[in-house]
């Protein structure tokens, strides 16, 4: 019982992880016209879905396998992760979340990772360092991954909020319409591995790279 509790406190918009402050590549996206109407803005949204599912799901289920071992998942996404302006906002995300969940959860393999991380032994990518610590709290995968991709939609329709491309209901009522998005995208990739990694919305990846470039920004990505 307690882990549902657990779950339902990460998924609070409180929870201090940092995820507000990312975008998802849709602040540059909008900057360079390419979400103009609400069709091309959901359309981009289920790409940031579909990318999270085959980019980040596979390191959530290792995480929970026999080869769960942190540094080499953080590699591996370190490698996977090509961009620099992704690459820099999974390292940004990742430490935020361990450090928080360090300072509220006491396991002890959460104050090890939250260690080993300050000493700057691992970079903490976001997706490996979700599945650990998700794991260590004691959440089933499923619900790991079904927060994970939640998450991925709650931050990229708050986004589009702040940057004034939708209203917060009509947010709340695209949310709501994209769930069938969520579980199609955890139907098919919820089982993949690590060899199966892939980046199905280059656009999205392409457009976020772009970001360093804006000359105002909201969103660090």
């Amino acid at each position: 019982m307690t882990t549902r509790w657990r779950v339902l406190q990460l998924a609070d918009s409180a929870f201090p992880t940092g995820g507000f402050s990312h975008s998802a590549g849709l602040e540059a996206a909008a900057q360079q016209g390419e979400v103009p109407d609400a069709a091309a803005l959901r359309t981009f949204i289920e790409g940031v879905l579909w990318q999270a599912g085959h980019g980040s799901l596979p390191f959530l289920r290792a995480a929970y396998g026999p080869d769960a071992g942190p540094a080499r998942l953080d590699a591996w996404c370190d490698a996977f992760l090509s961009n620099h302006v992704a690459n820099r906002t999974s390292r940004t995300q990742g430490r935020t979340l361990v450090a928080t969940a360090a300072r509220i959860f006491s396991e002890a393999e959460l104050q090890q990772l939250h260690a080993a991380i300050r000493a700057r032994t691992l970079r903490a990518h976001y997706a490996p360092m979700f599945g650990i610590t998700l794991r260590t709290l004691a959440v089933p995968l499923d619900q790991a991954q079904e927060l994970f991709l939640h998450l991925a939609l709650r931050g990229v329709a708050s986004a589009a909020v702040r940057l004034g491309l939708l209203g917060p209901h009509e947010a709340q009522r695209l949310h709501d319409e994209l769930t069938g998005v969520l579980g199609a995208v955890l139907e098919r990739c919820g089982a993949l591995g690590l060899n199966e990694l892939s980046q199905p919305a280059p656009l999205v990846d392409l457009l976020g790279a772009t970001h360093d470039r804006l000359y105002s920004r909201l969103f660090l990505s």
